[in-house]
């Protein structure tokens, strides 16, 4: 159980720390963002499959109510492979990792349920500032209930309101300024935020940045997030209604923030250089070969926790 617990560290450590680094640094992620997505999100799972393996061992070393209940469906060599024999008592360490471990846990899972709520607080509260600002309309008019909603304001903005039902709200403002063209591409921006349930990544992404503040990997993850997200949805617009005309509906969405300025606006530049000059997009084979490798990284902590007992199967 010391050699699992000793690799599930080195392995959450190197999750943690080198392999964000050098995924930050990396220039293929401009390229490919869907990938470069499950690749951290592969990597987030990485370290917390980790730490949830390391506690389930660490709790089961230092608990015989829990080692009972873990290891009840496995023989007593799978036990006596880990270390767990009925006799045995856990280090010191141990039971200081597994406390640590344990805090972290339910850290964890509190600034996750934090986040959802109040994600979901704020959209009920959209929503009912939606219900007042578009009445119902009369009989025999178009529904202002369907799925884009039209709200009278002189500023500029369109954004995907998720929930049921999802909406995507464009101002007035927007309309003004945006051709035809460029509201469907738009519509095809926010649409693929809907699609790929961006909200659900960056409410992940937010709570663990925010509950774990000085963990890299979480910060990284948060910042990479939001920027991606962007650079996706962006290429689905692209897609149907041209990097041009894209481009163009940012540059008049986001006229009155200095974008193209540079005016500290670093994410709303990128995104408009990227789509007029677009870079070569990864060969088919490359981009599976990083997805299934991505896919493939949190199965090392599985490994390692099982290994052990798969040695004692004759």
């Amino acid at each position: 159980m010391t050699v699992c617990l000793v690799l599930l560290s080195a392995v959450a450590l190197t999750a943690a720390v080198p392999a964000p680094r050098a995924l930050t640094r990396a220039a293929w992620p401009e390229r490919e963002p869907v990938t470069a997505l499950w690749a951290w999100q592969c990597l987030v799972s990485t370290a917390l499959l980790c730490c949830l393996s390391a506690l389930a061992l660490g709790a089961a070393a230092v608990v015989r109510t829990v080692r009972d209940h873990v290891f009840a469906p496995a023989p007593p060599a799978v036990a006596a492979a880990h270390g767990l024999s009925a006799a045995s008592t856990a280090p010191a360490w141990t039971t200081a990792l597994t406390v640590v471990l344990a805090a972290g846990a339910a850290w964890t899972a509190a600034v996750l349920a934090r986040e959802l709520t109040g994600a979901r607080r704020r959209r009920g509260a959209a929503h009912a500032l939606l219900r007042e600002r578009a009445p119902e309309l009369p009989i025999g008019l178009p529904s202002a209930r369907g799925p884009m909603l039209v709200l009278e304001d002189a500023y500029p903005r369109a954004w995907w309101l998720p929930g049921r039902p999802a909406r995507l709200v464009v101002t007035t403002g927007a309309l003004r300024r945006l051709t035809d063209h460029q509201l469907n591409a738009v519509l095809a921006h926010e649409g693929g935020h809907a699609r790929a349930h961006h909200d659900w990544l960056l409410h992940l992404s937010t709570a663990l940045a925010t509950g774990f503040p000085r963990v890299a990997l979480f910060t990284r993850f948060c910042d990479q997030t939001h920027r991606l997200v962007e650079l996706a949805a962006d290429d689905t617009a692209s897609r149907r209604c041209g990097r041009l005309t894209t481009a163009l509906a940012l540059v008049e969405l986001n006229q009155h923030r200095g974008v193209l300025s540079g005016n500290g606006h670093r994410l709303l530049d990128e995104r408009v250089n990227r789509l007029l000059q677009p870079p070569r997009r990864l060969a088919r084979p490359r981009r599976g070969l990083i997805a299934a490798v991505a896919a493939l990284i949190p199965f090392v902590p599985l490994l390692i926790t099982f290994l052990p007992g798969l040695t004692t199967i004759p």
